[in-house]
């Protein structure tokens, strides 16, 4: 099976570097992205849109040569969703972790401060104590680059309601599969999506927010149980 991993905010195709392993190993082709936006530091983000990040992963799509299990972290949850969207008869299954697709119209990081073109890094010192658990800050840190800054002020535009039917694993990190059901149920606006999804699974891992870095032996597990399943 062709995996296609999407990372989320500040992260490049490295950020997958530990779980990789784990897939190829157990015979699948592992993808993990860049996105637009991310090659360095240095990268002009200035023309860089969300339609642009989402294509790259519709193009990665197009480029396998079967059915594709979609994973992404994070804000790359929402890109994810909407290559979805545009590949839903391609896509077999899709891992959804310690994030959730959008809908349309919705902009999830809008929230995010931005230093014109770039969206930088969040300092460490801001971030909550349960999403750096088990992180080594120096390795994470190093990873770290701006995202552009457009993904504060784009909305994702979505139309295939048939993405709704593709089976769906959200990967609960810092917070409880529980506590992510009790916000789906509460009709919380940023977790809208999850309730239209017709075949979901909600998986506990215990640890910070980005588990391909803490427990990637563990993460790998989840994403292989959601192929087996997606094949029946």
């Amino acid at each position: 099976m062709d995996i296609v991993l999407v990372p989320g905010l500040w992260l490049d195709a490295s950020s997958w570097d530990l779980v990789v392993p784990h897939l190829t190993g157990a015979g699948h082709t592992a993808r993990p992205l860049t996105l637009p936006g991310l090659a360095s530091a240095e990268t002009d983000r200035s023309g860089v849109h969300v339609a642009d990040q989402v294509n790259a992963v519709v193009a990665a799509i197009d480029e396998s040569t079967g059915p594709v299990v979609l994973v992404g972290h994070s804000m790359g949850c929402a890109v994810a969703g909407a290559a979805l969207d545009a590949r839903v008869d391609t896509v077999a299954a899709v891992v959804y972790v310690g994030g959730w697709p959008a809908e349309s119209g919705m902009i999830p990081a809008k929230n995010f401060a931005t230093d014109g073109a770039d969206l930088p890094p969040v300092p460490w010192e801001e971030f909550d104590e349960a999403d750096v658990r088990d992180l080594d800050r120096a390795s994470f840190e190093a990873l770290l680059r701006p995202s552009p800054a457009s993904l504060t002020s784009e909305p994702f535009v979505l139309g295939d309601e048939r993405r709704y039917t593709v089976p769906a694993v959200f990967v609960c990190p810092e917070y409880r599969a529980a506590d992510l059901r009790e916000w789906v149920a509460d009709g919380a606006e940023p977790v809208a999506a999850i309730a239209k999804h017709k075949n979901v699974t909600y998986v506990d891992l215990p640890t910070g927010h980005w588990p391909q870095l803490t427990k990637p032996a563990e993460l790998s597990a989840i994403i292989e149980q959601s192929i087996a399943q997606s094949i029946g």
